[in-house]
């Protein structure tokens, strides 16, 4: 075992016993609720400094090789798991600290159980990463569908809870079955388990099926058209920053495995690599417009995690038609593209989930159960200064703004895209297009997105009457939370900053599936990016970083200068008030208004479902008030595309055969043991066929 290898035994095994430890301590006293998430910091610290030494060339390897029976190999951390290392269990680092300041907190977690599932589903992401064996990886793969369950129904006693966790798991089952069958068939033709035999797995039918299957299986746990209906709910229902551990963490084990199966297996067939681009694209144009109108904190944050998700797989798709056409180029700018839009959303996502929680916590429920309407948190923030502006920075870097790691992800991602010109053929070049256009209206509505959540959460006032729940305590965090929401603002900003030492550690990282030569071509300077390809375009974020302050101090200073005192004297209002003295309470700015215009022009994408009815007697006012009070209810909600298109159709036939399958449920012995006889003989006739 290597240095480094202690280290991943380490962390490990501290998360077995953070796990032990929210089992032994469970509602005990306050603070001592504190202790697993501490205990999971100092895990993700160690296997943090192991993925940075594999990413380093000093592989990390636990042998634990017959621990789990035959089938199981070592764990081990290759530069590609040692990349993904860093970035999962970097952004875990920071939001363990917050989480151990959340549970300490009077009334946030009053039961058992919640730090175990989080060990648990930090333990199963480590041993997805440094799984080398297709038995450890499954294994690890549905312990983490068993914690994001478990996470996501920790509070079943709440509206939509029971709902949200049934649905994740039912969507990490789909995951894990086309993840099974995929590995069976790469596993019957390689005649081992080994993940990395599977590359010697010869072309053909079966060979494309597996590809499929597994595509499939990742695509549905990172959120793809039309898998991501799970995610909004999934997320929303899990309590506090367990949220930035499922959608901040977690669901990075898909993207590596999308990464790790190009690695191995090479670029899929054309019609696959065809459908992956037209699905991403529009899971994210679909993802940001969802996020654009919701009304709810979390919900918006969710549904920006699907629209991550295609901007991802986008850049992943770039790289599949790269393999496909054998230009390596384009295969290292696409990977660039996705994976650095992977550490902009790891960071980000983290810290708004983070800081979301922070800024709900000692809220009652709202009439619908829920605790996060944006309405309800109109200038929360401006009571937390540390909380409120790390949700403002992770807002700006989903946004895309500079001097954020979004705005340098967005921009190698439109870059890449912007290379068609040099892929033969028509149907790449036009489906290279066709996600370049939704690319960019996603970025735009982006904007739109995000700037409603700073202008109500962290710009917005409180006007009087107008129903807004203030603050039970203007508790910012404590100094742990603060640590870990400077740790992750900063990461949203340093990585930018930094941005050409950040390639270079991507290129190492990156280096099994496309050649760190290619990767660093996009270091066209000390301190100058460009797309790979030289002399396409240029940019430098660190050059932004210097030049956008002191032009800002610039403009200040020559308006001071021209202007003297009378800069100062100016009309001062309310902000997000139209710039109207007297307009106030009800009449201000509401999420729903402020979202209006843009579900007037996605309307054709976001069908809205109103309604009018008469108010009933009790709840109308006295008729000879002056004024009279409402007579009359409005409410407006938008349609969820794909659940009301694609699976409340499949109802009907699913309870038929489910009708149908009961039948065979007689009670009878014999019955039972002939079933399993059949089964028998299917499987061994199936494993002969694939042999």
């Amino acid at each position: 075992m290597t240095g480094f290898g202690v280290l991943l035994a380490a962390g490990i095994a501290a998360l077995v016993l953070a796990g032990a430890a929210d089992l032994v301590i469970g509602a005990g006293r306050q603070r001592a609720r504190a202790v697993p998430y501490l205990i999971g910091a100092a895990a993700a610290a160690c296997l943090t400094i192991a993925g940075g030494g594999a990413l380093a060339g000093q592989p990390a390897r636990l042998p634990v090789a017959g621990w789990l029976g035959g089938f199981a190999g070592d764990l081990i951390a290759d530069r590609l798991s040692g990349l993904f290392l860093v970035i999962c269990f970097g952004a875990a680092f920071a939001v363990s600290l917050a989480f151990a300041a959340w549970a300490a907190r009077p009334g946030t977690v009053g039961r058992r159980g919640l730090g175990a599932g989080y060990a648990l589903c930090l333990g199963a992401v480590a041993v997805v990463l440094t799984a080398t064996d297709a038995f450890t990886f499954l294994l690890a793969w549905e312990l983490a569908t068993l914690a994001f369950y478990l996470l996501a129904g920790f509070e079943r006693g709440r509206p939509g809870r029971p709902g949200g966790a049934l649905v994740t798991l039912a969507f990490g089952k789909i995951s894990g079955t086309a993840l099974l069958l995929g590995l069976l068939l790469l596993a019957a033709r390689s005649g081992s388990l080994s993940i990395a035999s599977f590359a010697d797995v010869p072309p053909g039918a079966g060979r494309e099926a597996a590809q499929a299957l597994l595509l499939a299986g990742f695509a549905v746990k990172v959120g793809l058209v039309p898998f991501g209906v799970w995610l909004p709910r999934g997320y929303a229902a899990a309590p506090g920053p367990a949220r930035a551990i499922m959608g901040g963490v977690a669901v990075n084990i898909g993207f590596y495995g999308l990464w790790r199966t190009l690695a191995v297996l090479g670029a899929p067939p054309a019609w696959l690599t065809g459908a992956l681009l037209v699905l991403a694209a529009l899971t994210a144009l679909l993802g940001i417009a969802h996020a654009a109108v919701q009304p709810r904190l979390q919900r918006v944050i969710a549904y920006s995690s699907v629209e991550n998700a295609g901007l991802i797989l986008t850049g992943y798709g770039i790289a599949l038609v790269g393999s496909a056409i054998g230009n390596p180029r384009l295969v290292a700018v696409g990977l660039l593209a996705g994976t650095l839009q992977i550490v902009a959303h790891a960071a980000a996502k983290s810290l708004l989930f983070t800081t979301s929680a922070v800024l709900t916590s000692g809220l009652p429920d709202g009439p619908a159960g829920d605790d996060d309407a944006l309405d309800g948190l109109r200038g929360s923030a401006r009571h937390r200064p540390w909380t409120g502006t790390g949700f403002a920075i992770g807002s700006l870097t989903l946004a895309g703004l500079p001097i954020t790691m979004g705005f340098v992800s967005e921009w190698f991602l439109l870059e890449a895209l912007m290379q068609q010109f040099r892929v033969p053929g028509l149907g790449y070049r036009l489906l290279l297009a066709i996600a370049g256009a939704a690319v960019a209206l996603t970025a735009g509505f982006a904007g739109v997105t995000f700037v409603r959540l700073i202008g109500l959460v962290v710009l917005g006032p409180r006007p009087a009457g107008s129903g807004a729940r203030p603050p039970a305590r203007a508790w910012d965090a404590g100094w742990l939370g603060r640590t870990g929401i400077v740790l992750l603002a900063a990461a949203c900003l340093a990585t930018a900053a930094l941005a050409p030492l950040v390639i270079r550690a991507l290129a190492a990282g990156l280096s099994p599936v496309a050649a760190a030569s290619a990767t660093n071509g996009a270091r066209q300077g000390p301190w100058v990016l460009g797309p790979v390809f030289a002399g396409f375009s240029v940019l430098s974020p660190t050059w932004l970083w210097i030049m956008m302050p002191l032009l800002a101090v610039a403009t200040l200073g020559f308006v001071r200068l021209v202007s003297g005192t009378r800069m100062t004297r100016v009309r001062r209002v309310p902000a997000w008030l139209s710039a109207t003295a007297g307009v106030e309470g009800a009449d201000s700015y509401t999420a729903t208004g402020y979202a209006n215009p843009t579900r007037r022009v996605l309307q054709a994408i976001l069908p809205t479902r109103a309604e009018v009815r008469p108010l009933p007697a009790a709840d109308r006012a006295d008729p000879s008030a002056s004024p009279p009070g409402p007579r009359l209810s409005y409410s407006s909600d938008v349609v969820e595309v794909v659940e009301t298109f694609v699976y409340h159709p499949l109802v009907r036939p699913a309870l038929a055969v489910v009708r149908a399958v009961k039948r065979l449920q007689s009670g009878r012995l014999d019955a039972y043991l002939a079933y399993l006889l059949i089964a028998l003989v299917a499987l061994i006739a199936l494993v002969t066929a694939l042999a």
